[in-house]
C-alpha cells in the first residue's frame, strides 16, 4: 500500500472500491462536474466505479480526506519528458476553505519531489475563476489558451493553459509546506 500524503489538514490517499458512492455524490453534483474535463453529468456509482478501473499506469489519482471525510481528488497523467498534467476538484460543501489549493499545492510537491517530474502543466475553462485562483496560487504561469472538452456539458469550451517548472531550490517546498 502506498503511504498517504499528507498536509495541515488534509490527507490525500489511495483509492478504495468503497470511494466510488461518495465520489459520484460530489463529483456528480453540476457545479463540480461542469467544471471538469473527464466527470459526465450526471455520474454514477457505476460510472465512478467505472473509471477507477479504467484508470492506467500513467496515471495517479489520490481522493482529498479532511477530518476522515473524502472532499474531492488530485491527480496528474504523466506525459513525455517527464513532465505531468496535474487536476483537481473539491465537493461544492467544501468550497472556499482553501481546500482545493492545500490539496494541490501537496500534489505539486509530490509531483517534483517523489515523482521527479520537472515540469507540470494544467488548464482550467474560461468560466472557472476559482480554478484560476487556485493555479496562480500555486505559481503556473500562463502558456497559452486552447480547446477541452467537457464531459458534462458535452462540448468544447475555451481554456486557458499553465505550466509550472520544478524549482532549483528544495527551499521554496519548507517554505510553502
Amino acid at each position: 500500500m502506498t503511504k498517504p500524503i499528507t498536509t495541515r489538514r488534509l490527507t490525500l490517499r489511495a483509492l478504495r472500491d468503497s470511494d466510488a458512492p461518495e465520489l459520484a455524490r460530489l463529483a456528480g453534483d453540476w457545479d463540480v462536474a461542469r467544471m471538469t474535463a473527464r466527470i459526465p453529468y450526471p455520474y454514477s456509482v457505476a460510472l465512478a466505479r467505472e473509471w477507477m478501473d479504467s484508470l492506467g499506469e500513467d496515471e495517479f489519482v489520490r481522493v482529498v480526506e479532511f477530518q476522515g471525510a473524502l472532499i474531492g481528488a488530485v491527480g496528474y497523467v504523466a506525459g513525455p519528458d517527464r513532465s505531468a498534467e496535474i487536476g483537481y476538484w473539491i465537493g461544492k460543501p467544501w468550497w472556499g476553505q482553501g481546500f482545493a489549493t492545500e490539496a494541490a499545492s501537496a500534489l505539486v510537491r509530490h509531483c517534483f519531489t517523489r515523482a521527479g517530474f520537472k515540469r507540470l502543466t494544467c488548464c482550467h475553462f474560461d468560466d472557472n475563476p476559482a480554478s484560476a485562483r487556485v493555479i496562480r496560487k500555486l505559481g503556473f504561469t500562463a502558456a497559452g489558451t486552447t480547446t477541452a472538452w467537457c464531459d458534462a456539458r458535452r462540448a468544447e469550451f475555451s481554456a486557458l493553459t499553465y505550466q509550472l517548472s520544478r524549482p532549483m531550490t528544495a527551499v521554496f517546498w519548507r517554505r510553502s509546506a
